[in-house]
């Protein structure tokens, strides 16, 4: 098989680049080792920066979430029992969108396969070939046969344990990585939110997080010890712990219910460098991982397809090089900006194990002035929706 763009991982961020490299009409192929079924039963977050909408309207695949997604023009900070707002249409003069990563999968899936594209499931053993050469491929078998394709380019969008990343040699890549001393214990409930916006919540008892998915759909954090495992939560553990974490008047407006999905994320910071080796790029969980803090995840994967598929339209269009030469130090100096950004709002918010009397106290100055300051508050702001591309 020959095709353009060979595309490894059939999330939302490898469907997003083949849908827009589609309307450019430059042809891709998307590997996935899971079913669509699989892919889409995924619990993710839903918090989209106005970047990444953007580009679900210029990919086309924006009508339901444009009609179903819900605008949050703030964000609610609390500490002890108080509570204050950051305003991003005031501050930054922008919003974000809250819709599901499912849903933003299914809208892409939809649309490729009405498109024709083509998507191939339930791959294994991908390997990638000549990726420093002229002549890439990727060789992988579906039920026991073997297949190749040929491509112009080849661009890893598998996750933290494809074999995207470990392709580029190690001698090549540097890796960096912090490791939190927590996770996250979060629930999804058949409840209505407890408020219109998402609450963080500083707390002497730890992080908790108050999010949503729609109306009827809640999403509810914790933070817990790694040592913590979900079946040692009960429904009424978890939700008589939040309501300790927050402030009393929003608990007193917590409608509970039995959890329909229970988890626990590990917290890590990871950013391998460079993300193009060749002909193989990267983008997404297979160069970086930032804590959920922020939200910074899947909008940062965005950001990477963003680069990449401005610099492959310049390259098929007038045959100029320069953005692709340069996707990986475009990609990287957002991305350590969106690292940064959610290491601040991790440390502004969790406890810390290791954290003295000193940490403590600079944590309450930080939060008082973020309280106080607008000038802080809009650099959060800022941050939150998405800095510029």
């Amino acid at each position: 098989m020959r095709t353009q763009v060979c595309i490894i991982g059939g999330g939302p961020s490898g469907l997003l680049l083949s849908q827009l490299l589609h309307r450019k009409g430059i042809d891709s192929v998307v590997l996935e080792r899971k079913t669509r079924d699989y892919v889409l039963g995924r619990i993710r977050a839903g918090v989209l920066e106005r970047g990444f909408v953007e580009l679900m309207r210029e990919a086309g695949v924006s009508q339901r979430m444009d009609a179903e997604g819900y605008v949050h023009d703030g964000t609610l900070i609390a500490y002890d029992d108080r509570t204050f707002r950051v305003d991003f249409a005031k501050l930054a003069q922008a919003s974000v969108l809250v819709y599901g990563q499912t849903e933003v999968t299914r809208d892409l899936y939809d649309a490729r396969e009405a498109a024709g594209g083509k998507i191939v499931f339930n791959v294994e053993g991908v390997s990638i070939h000549g990726a420093d050469s002229d002549a890439p491929y990727v060789e992988y078998t579906v039920a026991g046969t073997g297949e190749r394709i040929e491509a112009d380019y080849v661009v890893g969008c598998d996750g933290f344990h494809g074999v995207s990343r470990q392709s580029i040699p190690a001698s090549v890549r540097r890796e960096y990585e912090k490791v939190y001393p927590f996770g996250w214990l979060g629930i999804l409930s058949e409840t209505p939110p407890v408020d219109h916006e998402l609450i963080y919540a500083n707390s002497s008892r730890g992080f908790a997080l108050c999010s949503m998915r729609n109306a009827n759909l809640s999403r509810y954090y914790i933070q817990c010890p790694l040592s913590d495992s979900p079946e040692s939560w009960s429904d009424a553990a978890f939700w008589d712990e939040l309501k300790r974490r927050i402030p009393e008047e929003t608990a007193a407006k917590l409608i509970t219910g039995p959890s329909i999905e229970k988890s626990i994320a590990p917290l890590r910071s990871f950013v391998s460098e460079p993300m193009r080796w060749g002909r193989l790029f990267l983008c997404g969980d297979a160069a970086h991982i930032v804590p959920p803090t922020g939200a910074k995840g899947l909008n940062t994967a965005a950001s990477d397809i963003h680069y990449l598929y401005h610099a492959m339209v310049q390259f098929y269009r007038d045959g100029e090089v320069e953005g692709l030469d340069r996707y990986s130090e475009k990609a990287l100096a957002r991305v350590w900006k969106a690292e940064r950004f959610s290491w601040w709002m991790s440390n502004l918010l969790h406890q810390y194990p290791e954290a003295g009397a000193f940490d403590q106290k600079m944590q309450r100055a930080e939060l008082e002035f973020l309280e106080t300051s607008e000038a802080a508050q809009r650099v959060m702001a800022e941050n939150y929706v998405g800095l510029p591309y």
